[in-house]
């Protein structure tokens, strides 16, 4: 038996997340009944380092499953590719220890939220981006953004659904990028709350329209009541980018 671990990208669109639910199209559903045709009806279980939501795309997902079959790497990722739907390509294949394990191993992920600011909105980005066409303050998203860089508790900025009883997240890097009239944020932390990021960048633009001041964010997160942030952005702007390990 042999553990492999595969760099996954995904079109999250028609996808209820990617956690297995019952009688509801999900990702892991869809990479478990691959591996189980490639197996011969044999189930194989397949661990992500995280789920992801109805609607969230990712760019370099990160799961572990174990095979006995004998299949070279290079056939492994065409077998699987020719399997799957087209929403879904594995990236990349290999061997690791069997004590690798895709969740617990990892060290931090990125995530990118992408803003279509432009006034009309464009048909073919519904899907992967949020269209939001009011005029946004980038410098005080920005000064606003210095405000979460650290270890915090998190609580304010999580879902009231989230079950961890450990709220306390260490976010390394977030910055704002434009191009044109569409808005990159990106977030590096060792590890993110439900909803977290989408609260985030609901929050940085209301501190864009003025709704929010970029100071009170320290505030926000002293309080630990979600009630004081602002909306959840919606999900298609949101992509799970990279997950890191050691």
């Amino acid at each position: 038996m042999k553990r492999y671990k595969c760099e996954v990208s995904y079109d999250g669109t028609a996808f209820h997340g990617y956690q297995v639910q019952p009688n509801k199209r999900t990702v892991q559903s869809e990479l478990e009944a691959a591996l189980s045709k490639l197996h011969k009806g044999k189930e194989v279980k397949v661990t992500a380092s995280g789920r992801t939501d109805a609607g969230v795309h990712a760019r370099g997902q990160v799961i572990h499953f174990d095979s006995d079959l004998n299949i070279p790497l290079a056939k492994w990722q065409l077998a699987l590719n020719a399997t799957l739907s087209s929403e879904i390509v594995i990236l990349s294949i290999e061997e690791v220890d069997k004590e690798f394990h895709a969740r617990f191993h990892a060290t931090g992920k990125e995530y990118r939220y992408f803003i279509d600011n432009q006034k009309i909105r464009d048909p073919f980005h519904r899907n992967y981006s949020y269209h939001f066409p009011y005029q946004l303050n980038l410098e005080a998203m920005k000064e606003a953004c210095v405000h979460f860089i650290g270890e915090y508790d998190f609580t304010s900025f999580c879902s009231a659904k989230t079950e961890v009883v450990d709220r306390v997240r260490t976010i390394y890097d977030l910055d704002i990028s434009s191009e044109g009239e569409q808005l990159v944020l990106r977030f590096r932390g060792n590890g993110f709350l439900y909803n977290m990021v989408r609260i985030i960048v609901g929050t940085l633009l209301q501190v864009g329209t003025g709704a929010i001041m970029a100071d009170s964010i320290p505030g926000i997160l002293e309080k630990r009541d979600r009630t004081f942030a602002g909306k959840t952005a919606p999900p298609q702007g949101l992509y799970l980018w990279e997950v890191f390990y050691k």
